[in-house]
């Protein structure tokens, strides 16, 4: 597993495919839960010897099973977000260090070294709960940019723009990263504002805040009342140790070693027919400690050049996540 953990950083669209049928391997024999899975199945790990070929875990066995590939103490456990009556998803950190190496890798590939950045946080319904990967993540963001201005915000939105305003003078990367609830909140306060040396980042998220509106409806909003030319997007999940990101705010792309699958939406295991739209299921090789390959409940579009669109969510999904809106 160490020897799959360290090439991690080195798949390339050369490699990916050999890489990929190791780790699958590897968790088929050694992740309880996933080998319990195919066995139901009938699929037998010898038989796959293509990344097309490999069945993907339904992510609500991270609500009701402890996915692990082996056997070990976790540091952390990540919860996912939703309401008081729902089961929560739960993500058992074998090294958190290595979730931070990962999401740093992924951030600096995208938007270049973290000590060239000021990062601001507004993400209220993550720091009220301690056990959120996003916050975690964007914590470790903070620090690692050394930066006296970078901080956490919850509701104090005249501080931030006393923060963002002073920045403008600094000639600085400046990132805003928010829940969509609080960065709307945030534009309706100070409509009008010129905040167009700012990078905003949404998340995703009403959390019941606000009525759901489109994707499309929130960027306008912002780009209006904040003068601003793009909003850019992260796409994330409690199940993922990787992240994917959207810097024209609509297609997103992820690091090397993580892929879209699509499935037809009414057969969890055939491709859409006809169209380039169905279910997402991931493949991502950092989760090298739980499990690599994920079908998700969200819906999207995949593109030759490896980016993806997220549509929405299936019928029948809870309502949670890092984003998650009406598209």
């Amino acid at each position: 597993m160490e020897s799959l953990q360290t090439s991690l950083f080195s798949v390339n669209i050369n490699n990916f495919e050999e890489r990929c049928i190791s780790v699958f391997r590897h968790q088929a024999q050694n992740n309880i839960v996933y080998k319990e899975y195919l066995s139901h199945l009938g699929i037998h790990f010898g038989q796959v010897n293509h990344f097309e070929e490999i069945p993907f875990l339904p992510i609500g066995f991270f609500k009701s099973r402890i996915i692990k590939n082996g056997d070990w103490t976790e540091q952390k456990i990540f919860e996912s977000s939703g309401t008081t009556f729902q089961t929560r998803s739960r993500h058992y950190v074998k090294d958190l260090n290595w979730y931070c190496k990962v999401s740093r890798y992924i951030f600096e590939s995208f938007y270049g070294p973290l000590k060239e950045w000021t990062i601001l946080a507004l993400l209220p319904s993550y720091l009220e709960r301690n056990n959120a990967s996003l916050a975690y993540m964007t914590d470790y963001f903070i620090k690692q940019t050394k930066n006296e201005n970078s901080g956490f915000y919850l509701y104090n939105y005249v501080d931030l723009l006393r923060v963002l305003k002073k920045l403008r003078k600094k000639n600085s990367s400046v990132l805003l990263l928010g829940v969509t609830f609080a960065l709307l909140d945030f534009a309706e306060k100070f409509d009008g504002e010129d905040m167009s040396h700012v990078i905003f980042m949404e998340t995703g998220g009403m959390k019941g805040k606000k009525e759901e509106i489109t994707r499309e409806q929130v960027h306008s909003l912002l780009k209006r009342q904040l003068n601003i030319k793009e909003v850019h997007s992260e796409y994330g999940m409690t199940e993922l140790m990787s992240q994917a990101y959207a810097r024209d705010g609509e297609r997103f792309y992820g690091p090397s070693w993580f892929k879209i699958c699509l499935r037809d939406v009414n057969d969890p295991f055939s491709k859409p027919v006809g169209q380039n739209y169905g279910g997402i299921n991931i493949i991502d090789l950092a989760n090298i400690h739980t499990c690599s390959f994920i079908e998700t409940e969200d819906i999207g579009t995949f593109y030759t050049d490896g980016s993806f669109k997220v549509l929405g969510r299936l019928d029948h999904s809870d309502v949670r996540g890092c984003n998650l809106m009406v598209w």
